[in-house]
């Protein structure tokens, strides 16, 4: 996901061949695999975090709850409209706790015909958030601070618990948060 608005082309090495993975792939990530590396992806050349465009179709995350919660921080502040679903199971799972936290920063985003359903959106603000311990996990965590890099002011949020941190280092490792002003601790 990180890839898909950062500047440039990305390759990723051991790629996970995980059903999660290839739910986000299919929900729009252009990425190559070279013939001669099974776990290796390529994408194309990027534009940052003004190159997404609207999808042609509705985004289906599969099975996969880290897609659709995870991608909808990134959803919620582009401007156009989406609409991202999934199986039968992942209709059921709850969304309000990615729903609360973004509509706090001033997405318009709905469970209203399917799991997630993002409204055309304005500029996001950014106020801390705090995750408590019925919410506070890493998919809710990485839904904020991707909502934060396309967001006014700096995001920061604080965490009852320490979370698995993949999103913070990865986030590192591109070299956005400094740069947008998301505070990651």
């Amino acid at each position: 996901m990180i890839a898909a608005i950062a500047e440039g082309q990305t390759r990723i090495r051991n790629f996970s061949t995980g059903a999660d993975c290839h739910s986000t792939l299919g929900c729009g990530a252009r990425a190559r695999r070279p013939r001669w590396k099974a776990r290796e992806r390529s994408s194309p050349s990027r534009e940052g975090l003004d190159g997404l465009r609207a999808p042609a179709a509705d985004l289906d995350a599969g099975n996969s709850g880290s897609t659709i919660r995870m991608l909808s921080g990134i959803l919620a502040a582009q401007p156009f409209r989406s609409r991202i679903f999934g199986d039968e199971s992942l209709s059921r799972r709850p969304m309000q706790r990615i729903m609360q936290p973004l509509g706090q920063m001033g997405a318009r985003i709905s469970c209203a015909r399917g799991p997630v359903s993002a409204a055309r959106n304005r500029r996001l603000a950014a106020p801390a958030h705090r995750l408590y311990p019925a919410g506070g996990d890493a998919q809710v965590k990485t839904c904020v601070l991707f909502a934060g890099l396309f967001a006014e002011g700096a995001t920061s949020v604080a965490e009852p618990a320490r979370s698995r941190d993949h999103t913070e280092i990865a986030l590192r490792e591109f070299g956005r948060c400094r740069r947008q002003g998301s505070r990651i601790p």
